[in-house]
């Protein structure tokens, strides 16, 4: 037996009763941290060759885990820009120097230019959104990400480009009564237009619907209605497309704005035995309105929310994993990049696949336990205690040994 060796084998497991404390004292200090993952320290053993007659002591050495994909409990707040992953997967962020990370943290905020960043500065990435379309997804990069942001644009129009009608016309009206309904549309700079729908009747099962603008009386279309014996509406197709710049409306005079080509689709109009009953029409676009918040969706689509209750989508959140999440390596910020180990980073939307759905209006707690935190705190204290006193020991023998030559 070496009493060197013993000495070092003390040293060897105070190191690693330090580093485990270390890793302790950070769980603590993180336990409040949004998203934070808890570091634990593994040992393993170093065995040196040893002979049949005397035994060298090897000593200890640690490497530290983490518990990235053990999820913490769910916290509700009262920001709707605080954002929780439930199930797997992880935000995708950028920092200051143009680099991508994964993070668990959504705490987001607005900063000044209306990016959505966290506490720790970086800044939540997606894909812009169109209506009815989602983004194409690169799955095996970052390309194609831009930057979450919510700035207001002050005062937004649309105008009308596709709208609705339905309506019960009445089967034992004589020929040539006329029944009239109106919708209101929106012309390219948000200024309202009344247009009248005249319903006709030319036959027994046929009538004529004529589409006049209220204000120049002008007509912007006109089709026929043919309908079986049971009512049901056998025209096809079932739409007709207004055509403002043909019959002369546009521009539209004194205010120098048009109005669009309008689909109208009439598709649930019926002749039955009962009296004239629009069923009320619906109509796209809107009059001029302000950007009053923003609302997100458990599939990430980011919409921005007018005063007149009117939603835009404009971004889809995108989400990102690997095989093993965790062997990312952590980085300051409570974010995490593409480990040796950790696998191929994969990119998609929530909901989709193996992620996980978001949740507005919530934050992912801490994953440490303070009462397991204090437990190994212990245990590294005495632990440690005892390694110091193997080679308090080993330095007592060294001195006895020393005092032989005397």
């Amino acid at each position: 037996m070496s009493l060197y060796g013993t000495m070092r084998t003390g040293v060897s497991g105070m190191n690693a009763q330090a580093n485990r404390l270390s890793t302790v004292a950070e769980n603590i200090a993180n336990s409040s941290t949004t998203g934070y993952k808890r570091a634990s320290t593994e040992f393993s053993s170093m065995i040196l060759p040893s002979s049949n007659g005397s035994y060298n002591s090897g000593g200890v050495q640690t490497s530290v885990r983490y518990s990235i994909s053990d999820q913490g409990s769910t916290t509700y707040t009262t920001s709707g820009s605080d954002l929780a992953i439930d199930g797997d997967g992880f935000f995708i962020v950028q920092g200051a120097n143009g680099q991508e990370y994964l993070t668990r943290a959504g705490a987001f905020v607005q900063d000044d230019a209306g990016n959505l960043v966290n506490a720790a500065g970086f800044t939540l990435m997606g894909y812009e959104y169109e209506a009815g379309v989602d983004p194409t997804v690169v799955v095996n990069g970052f390309d194609g990400l831009t930057e979450v942001n919510l700035a207001s644009e002050g005062l937004s129009a649309a105008g009308s480009t596709a709208g609705a009608m339905g309506a019960n016309l009445p089967s034992g009206a004589a020929n040539g009564d006329v029944s009239t309904t109106s919708l209101i549309v929106y012309d390219s700079q948000g200024n309202t237009r009344i247009l009248d729908f005249n319903y006709t009747k030319l036959a027994d099962n046929q009538w004529e619907l004529e589409i006049i603008d209220r204000t120049s009386a002008l007509s912007l279309g006109t089709a026929t209605l043919d309908f079986d014996t049971d009512g049901v509406l056998t025209t096809s197709p079932a739409s007709l497309t207004l055509d403002p710049t043909g019959a002369g409306l546009n521009p539209i005079s004194g205010t120098g704005a048009i109005l669009n080509d309008i689909v109208i689709d009439f598709s649930e109009t019926t002749q039955l035995g009962t009296s004239f009953t629009p069923d009320g029409g619906e109509i796209d676009g809107n009059a001029p309105s302000k950007v009053s918040g923003y609302q997100i969706d458990t599939d990430g689509v980011v919409y921005i929310k007018y005063a007149n209750g009117e939603l835009e989508p404009r971004y889809r959140i995108a989400l990102a994993n690997v095989q093993s999440p965790d062997k990312l390596v952590p980085e300051s910020g409570n974010v995490y990049s593409q480990g040796v180990d950790s696998g191929v980073i994969v990119t998609g939307f929530a909901g989709s696949g193996s992620f996980g759905e978001i949740i507005s209006g919530a934050l992912e707690s801490s994953n440490v336990d303070i009462a397991d935190e204090l437990t190994s705190m212990i245990e590294s204290q005495r632990n440690y205690t005892a390694n110091s006193k193997v080679f308090q020991t080993g330095s007592e023998l060294l001195e006895v040994l020393v005092n032989l030559k005397r």
